[in-house]
């Protein structure tokens, strides 16, 4: 069974949600997975923490000064933290719990500016050789920090400001000359790479939008605007591998038009085709929000409405009756056309059911209201697999 995606919360605090703010107009669940990438690339973030503590190790120990010591202690200290904060994440988000997004991000600023501020320290002390180490170090961080977190343009730009920033301030008032090349080339740098991460994201943007386009295209019934086959197979496929088992209490209604076809031959199959989309829209205007209506072909539809007993699917079943069997109306056609309704049901009653069984039990519940005259419910014995 295939385990659901990791679910990370999104940041409560003002500063953290201004800095992973993707724009009001993209949907919530592409704003979920530009969260979880912030989360993702481990390699990268390991890469980082490694690099910026082996850094600091091999420039204390070159220079057993306090200031370079107190450093080598706070990125150890730190990188101990993030480590532990993006574990206990991932964990959370696997198992649908809280995670620890606000202290994430907030953590992310502090390894950034601890960068910078090594850089900083070296450059004003003046040693060309720990400076030089730290300034490299310190541009191969900020390309880090682009690609690894551009699903949130701005945290990008805050990081890289905070790594490259005091590298100016320390080029400015070096003691040693050369370092003013520094005070050139960084802002140009932090800008390059801050425009890279906002057209990263963009790009990213765009083709999940696209993605999530074509995906609900594939899962439509372009006559209708229901879902076709594929998706309601997807729903009740995720309804059997629900973990909760309230989850499983659903009905199935495999739905079928009574005299269709003699309709659709006497007025054709424009009129046919009008004809099931006033269907469709009937039936989608019988359910509830949370109920998935789908077309599967010809004038066969499926409904899956959660949280049903007996009862209730037998009501929702005659409400669906009563709405669709009413009088239509088409263009070109001087009479109303009256036309029949059988639905069969299965109802869910276990934890993790088949769904195979699950339609062929609503399937045979259907042939019995076909073969008892139509327009009328049958209902199968619940369907037990736990």
């Amino acid at each position: 069974m295939p385990r659901p995606a990791p679910t990370f919360t999104p940041p409560t605090w003002r500063l953290t949600r201004w800095l992973t703010a993707v724009g009001e107009d993209v949907p919530q669940e592409i704003r979920g997975a530009l969260l979880a990438s912030l989360f993702g690339t481990i390699p990268i973030f390991l890469g980082g923490v490694v690099n910026t503590i082996m850094i600091a190790g091999i420039i204390a120990w070159l220079k057993p000064e306090p200031v370079y010591t107190y450093w080598l202690i706070f990125e150890t200290a730190l990188a101990l933290l993030r480590a532990y904060v993006l574990w206990a994440s991932l964990k959370a988000a696997r198992t649908g719990r809280r995670t620890l997004t606000d202290a994430y991000i907030i953590l992310a600023l502090a390894w950034a500016g601890s960068v910078g501020y090594g850089v900083f320290i070296t450059f004003m002390h003046g040693d060309w050789l720990p400076a030089t180490l730290a300034g490299v170090s310190c541009g191969a961080m900020a390309g880090g920090i682009c690609f690894r977190n551009y699903g949130a343009p701005r945290l990008v730009c805050a990081m890289i400001l905070l790594t490259l920033g005091p590298m100016c301030l320390g080029a400015m008032f070096s003691p040693e000359p050369s370092t003013l090349i520094a005070f050139i080339q960084v802002p140009f740098y932090f800008v390059a790479m801050g425009l890279a991460a906002v057209k990263l994201n963009k790009i990213l943007v765009s083709t999940m939008l696209a993605e999530r386009a074509n995906e609900l295209r594939a899962k439509q019934d372009p006559l209708t605007g229901l879902a076709n086959r594929t998706g309601i197979l997807d729903a009740v496929d995720a309804l059997c591998r629900a973990d909760a088992p309230q989850a499983h209490n659903a009905a199935l209604l495999y739905m079928d038009l009574d005299g269709f076809k003699t309709i659709n031959d006497a007025h054709g199959h424009t009129a046919g085709d009008r004809l099931l989309t006033i269907i469709a829209h009937r039936i989608q205007d019988s359910l509830r929000p949370e109920d998935l209506a789908a077309r599967i072909g010809g004038d066969e539809f499926v409904v899956l409405a959660r949280d049903m007993d007996q009862m209730t699917a037998r009501a929702l079943a005659d409400r669906v009756i009563r709405n669709v069997t009413a009088p239509v109306t088409l263009p070109g056609i001087p009479e109303d056309i009256c036309i029949g309704l059988s639905i069969g049901i299965a109802m869910v009653d276990g934890e993790h059911p088949d769904t195979d069984a699950l339609f062929d039990t609503a399937d045979q519940a259907l042939y019995r209201a076909k073969r008892a005259g139509g327009g009328r419910t049958e209902m199968q014995a619940a369907l037990r697999t736990a």
